[in-house]
């Protein structure tokens, strides 16, 4: 296998994308959210992003390459890398604006720096419970049935992937369905343009074209402020975020979101596995910890993560090149200062068409991969990370109505409005919290289920029912513009799931084969 084929392009265009909106991400929330002044965002976190990207990056390209070598196949993909997108919003809505009002409110010259100073403490942690994480993954992957691996990432491609890109296409349907039309021609349809040209890459270029005759861009005046930043180490900032206590005050952040992380990129592994590539566990989540602690340590607040999409890129013809490929675009991008420049001349509709392909493969994939008598189960685990989309569908309603200001907060007066509508928000609340255990779980006890493994089943429920008297899912509050883990025992869920428990033990003495078993 080669280092870049011609798969690589259309790959690239993907994954650059995907990483792109990530790093707009933090460029909008940095600025306008925690008020971090152009020198701090564009000197120090975008660099930061960069070095992460490129070490990650590299490594999995060249293990893609390693793995090609051992097995003489052509058509390894390397796993996809980029920023943790769940990270991205929990360090700056639960860990750094919290840190910025603190720091406000006592008065701190510079409350902005120790918001930024908390987040990397937190991304530094996290990548350290990633490396340990490493060490014990593979006997959790060993133990969980695959149906509730894929499952999970299902729910979260089909949700926040597939349905969110594809509101977008049909609101901007002119560039979006062109574009959409090129990605199911050239990737279900198995053919290429003439020529040579990357099917990606014509969706992109039409979508460009389109985006501008439309008027969908420019988005907004010309920016400016290019130059090359960089990435320069911040010990200094981190022992001092370190000695003012952030990693104590917002440890229950950060446990959560770290095994959140490691069992994200655990199943993201058992994803490439499904489909055709098998790579070690414990090397690849270590170098995956190393990057969120390269984060830390250069001056960027947001974790890395194996992404979700491994199947997509893989079909797509992508191998080891699209990996550094993005690897450089990243690091070109966060340390030239171009990122404004890029998102104000290719709209994020220009290339929806690919990212929504992704969500479709993703999810087809789980039910492709498992046995067919194991279909209610991934439909299962599906589920909540649908409904976690939902919540959030709902809150951002909520937040179009006015609500989330200071003078109108969310709170517990909007329950009956929704309960009169026959939608049971709070129930849609409990599950976006902590969805992907609970998600796994459901899904790993249904596999169960069906085998008639009735014990095993049984202490799945029970594994769920100690996650929520822990307050690692389902446990949820109000914030005054948004919905948060509570950081306390769900007690009814403890007890719901322990019932479940409780019946499938006596499963075997009141229940009897039915007709046709």
């Amino acid at each position: 296998m080669r280092w870049f084929s011609r798969g690589d392009i259309d790959g690239f265009f993907g994954l650059a994308l995907d990483n792109l909106v990530q790093l707009l991400l933090i460029d909008a929330l940095c600025r306008f959210v925690l008020g971090m002044s152009p020198e701090l965002l564009y000197g120090r976190v975008l660099p930061g992003a960069a070095m992460s990207l490129l070490v990650g990056n590299a490594f999995y390209a060249w293990q893609a390459m390693q793995l090609a070598r051992k097995t003489g196949r052509t058509d390894v993909c390397a796993l996809p890398y980029g920023i943790n997108t769940v990270s991205l919003f929990a360090h700056v809505f639960l860990i750094m604006l919290p840190a910025k009002l603190a720091a406000q409110a006592a008065g701190h010259p510079d409350p902005v720096r120790i918001a930024w100073q908390a987040g990397l403490v937190a991304t530094l942690a996290s990548g350290v419970i990633e490396l340990v994480g490493a060490g014990v993954a593979e006997k959790i992957r060993r133990a969980t049935p695959r149906a509730a691996l894929l499952s999970t990432l299902s729910g979260i491609a089909l949700g926040f992937i597939s349905l969110g890109f594809l509101f977008r296409t049909f609101a901007h349907p002119v560039v979006g369905l062109a574009t959409l039309g090129v990605v199911l021609l050239t990737y279900f349809g198995r053919v290429k343009f003439k020529g040579g040209l990357p099917g990606g890459a014509v969706a992109v270029a039409l979508g460009t074209l389109l985006a501008w005759a439309t008027g969908l861009a420019p988005a907004g005046p010309s920016p400016t402020g290019a130059g090359l930043h960089l990435p320069i180490p911040v010990v200094g900032d981190l022992w001092q975020a370190l000695q003012g206590g952030h990693l104590l005050t917002y440890l229950a952040v950060i446990i959560p979101m770290g095994l959140f992380n490691v069992l994200g990129s655990l199943q993201n592994i058992e994803s490439a596995e499904a489909a055709g590539d098998s790579y070690p566990t414990g090397p690849s989540l270590a170098v995956n910890g190393v990057g969120s602690v390269v984060a830390g340590l250069f001056g960027s607040a947001f974790p890395t993560t194996i992404y979700i999409g491994h199947p997509g890129w893989k079909a797509m013809g992508a191998r080891a090149g699209y990996s550094v490929l993005n690897g450089v675009f990243a690091t070109v991008v966060c340390l030239s200062g171009t990122l404004a420049y890029i998102a104000w001349a290719v709209p994020v509709d220009a290339g929806m068409a690919i990212v929504l392909w992704i969500g479709l493969v993703i999810t087809a994939q789980a039910f492709q991969s498992v046995p067919k008598e194991q279909a209610p189960a991934v439909v299962v685990g599906i589920l909540p990370a649908v409904a976690a989309w939902g919540a959030l569908l709902a809150k951002n309603g909520m937040r179009a109505a006015g609500m989330g200001s200071p003078d109108k907060p969310f709170s517990a007066k909007v329950i009956p409005a929704f309960e009169q509508a026959d939608t049971w928000i709070t129930g849609a609340f409990a599950l976006e919290q902590g969805f992907i255990f609970s998600a796994m779980g459901l899904a790993a006890a249904t596999v169960a289920i069906i085998g008639r493994r009735f014990r095993l089943a049984a202490l799945w429920c029970l594994g769920l029912a100690a996650a929520s008297a822990l307050g690692l899912c389902h446990s949820w509050v109000f914030t005054p513009a948004d919905t948060t883990f509570a950081f306390e025992p769900a007690w009814q869920h403890a007890i719901g799931y322990t019932a479940m428990a409780g019946l499938l033990l006596l499963a075997p003495w009141i229940t009897q084969p039915g007709d046709g078993h």
